[in-house]
């Protein structure tokens, strides 16, 4: 039986997952490596192939990654997902965690972190990277959490929420998720419901406070 460790990339930009595949094919611990560019398609590769690892970007059309998350996890409990993602905020990590995700590593990493956190979270462990850890530990210890009202947002009106907060007219926003405009309408109401908030103003504040986006006040 062979102890190589096959992946499963998801990532919708073709030249990152190629820099990605380069990577960890430089490994000895690594087999078959296969790519999906979007949730759906991560779902049923992963259902097809029953790699060892999921190696997933949170940014992405259509379901996009917490979503992907959810589902693979529902499908099979014993998933194991390492977040790879240009996000380095608390938040996205803890959401990340709660959805079942067995490890978190930023884009801005070395190419051994990659390696490593893939190897260890197929052998059963879990990979925070260093610095995310710390800052997650100490965020657990003071209570500083996300605050209840976020964690009320499902995944699909957290990823609107992220874009109307950024700057993104409802119909960019629909662009960008694949989603129609009268879908991110909807949950653009749903949203200011459950943060209670009025605008997008206050919803953007609300966002910057929270590190999901940077700090507008200049």
């Amino acid at each position: 039986m062979s102890d190589k460790i096959d992946v499963l990339l998801v990532d919708d930009h073709a030249v990152v997952r190629t820099g990605y595949k380069t990577y960890l094919s430089l490994s000895s611990r690594i087999g078959d490596i296969y790519e999906a560019d979007k949730g759906e398609t991560a779902c049923q590769l992963y259902t097809q192939y029953q790699p060892n690892i999921v190696v997933m970007d949170l940014s992405m059309p259509g379901i996009g990654g917490f979503e992907s998350i959810r589902r693979l996890i529902a499908r099979d409990p014993n998933c194991k997902i390492l977040v790879f993602s240009i996000h380095n905020e608390l938040v996205y990590v803890t959401r990340a965690i709660k959805a079942g995700a067995k490890g978190y590593i930023t884009k801005n990493s070395v190419p051994e972190t990659l390696v490593a956190a893939v190897c260890q979270i197929a052998g059963g462990g879990s990979y925070v990277e260093p610095e995310l850890a710390q800052q997650l530990a100490f965020n657990i210890a003071s209570e500083k959490d996300e605050s209840e009202q976020i964690r009320q947002l499902s995944p699909r009106e957290f990823d609107v929420f992220c874009l109307l907060a950024k700057g993104y007219t409802t119909r960019k926003a629909a662009e960008k998720l694949c989603l129609s405009y009268k879908t991110v309408c909807n949950h653009g109401t749903a949203i200011k419901d459950k943060l209670g908030v009025k605008s997008v103003a206050e919803m953007t504040l609300l966002a910057s406070r929270h590190g999901i986006i940077d700090n507008l006040a200049h």
